[in-house]
């Protein structure tokens, strides 16, 4: 089995691509979104899957990376569907949507693919429902937790007067650059300093305004 090809891309055309292995031009079937990231004279490493059927001659088809090459040997085993209309389907839905659509049982989807009806659509759905698992997605990371420390001196700010987005931003600007403070997370210290920060603060703009005036 033929599992990928490394080499310079010689030719690219609508449906297929050659590409100069070991000093032979190969062609590679492929979908028109891989065929457009090929360049001519470009290196280029493409996932394959070799198919050999009695009475077809054998061809060798490209992907951009094993997910769909996946995808495509799957839907091989399917009847009725040939290595032409697994090409086709991941040009219409790509490996993603082929996944979501089998696991949701969304037979509609596949209706999209030229040349595939409702009762193929339907065949496809049925047969690979227990082949074809959806991906799992990295979790996203979780939020960095808010310091206690943070959450009671927003609170005191807000009751004193000031909007939370004043008192947020004051809370970051006066603790910038006191890292001693912050570790030790003693709340009534840290108020007082952000306070006399705000005072000051205000007190600045006051007398900027005065001057202009």
């Amino acid at each position: 089995m033929i599992a990928s090809i490394t080499g310079q891309v010689e030719h690219v055309g609508l449906t297929t691509a050659v590409v100069s292995v070991g000093g032979f031009g190969v062609q590679v079937h492929a979908t028109a979104e891989t065929l457009s990231g090929l360049r001519t004279g470009a290196e280029v490493r493409l996932d394959t899957a070799y198919v050999a059927r009695k009475d077809e001659a054998p061809l060798l088809f490209g992907f951009r990376g094993a997910a769909e090459r996946e995808v495509f040997e799957i839907m091989l085993g399917v009847s009725g569907v040939g290595p032409r209309t697994a090409l086709a389907v991941l040009s219409v839905l790509g490996p993603d949507d082929v996944h979501r659509a089998i696991a949701q049982g969304d037979a509609k989807a596949f209706t999209r693919v030229p040349g595939i009806g409702p009762k193929g659509a339907r065949r496809i759905v049925l047969e690979l429902a227990d082949k074809l698992i959806v991906p799992e997605r990295p979790a996203a990371p979780a939020a960095a937790p808010v310091e206690p420390w943070r959450a009671q001196l927003l609170e005191a700010l807000v009751g004193l007067g000031w909007n939370e987005k004043d008192a947020a931003r004051g809370i970051a600007d006066a603790l910038a650059d006191r890292d001693d403070l912050v570790a030790s997370g003693d709340v009534p210290v840290l108020l007082r300093t952000v306070l006399a920060w705000l005072g000051a603060a205000k007190a600045g703009t006051r007398s900027a305004a005065e001057r202009g005036a």
